[in-house]
């Protein structure tokens, strides 16, 4: 499975604590110290993304199109979402919450749009960009 993929059976299951369906169902809320645990510390055949870091798991999403919402983005106006996010704050644990207009519980036939973003790679710049002086390349240096 590809990541949204994998994210969308984690979101659905309860099997897991750290990661839930937040705001009617539009956004991933993640209680980041939970998922780094829960999740991320997953070893063998258990394991269920390849990262082990916070970081490469934000980046996943960032190439997946999400995008993260504020922290006083408003709260979910389910009972068991909003205690869900009511047990992390009181942890001390920081809830991320991530939106993407393809990863919505009510529409899960959108999941086929979530397609891994081509950015363009950059270049560097040639020196003569840079108003630098190429160096000589004659064998005695000049």
């Amino acid at each position: 499975l590809c990541f949204p993929q994998k994210l969308w059976k984690m979101v659905e299951s309860e099997q897991f604590q750290s990661i839930w369906w937040s705001k009617g169902g539009k956004c991933v809320a993640i209680n980041e110290e939970l998922f780094k645990e829960e999740v991320l510390g997953r070893a063998g055949p258990l394991r269920v993304f390849a990262m082990q870091s916070m970081k490469s798991f934000l980046q996943q999403l960032n190439i997946y199109g999400f995008t993260k919402m504020p922290r006083d983005f408003q709260r979910s106006a389910s009972l068991p979402e909003f205690l869900a996010e009511a047990a992390a704050a009181s942890a001390h644990s920081q809830v991320l919450y991530y939106y993407n207009p393809n990863f919505n519980r009510e529409h899960p036939h959108l999941l086929e749009k979530s397609k891994r973003r081509v950015g363009i790679k950059r270049r560097a710049p040639d020196a003569a960009e840079m108003g630098e002086r190429q160096p000589s390349r004659s064998p005695d240096g000049q």
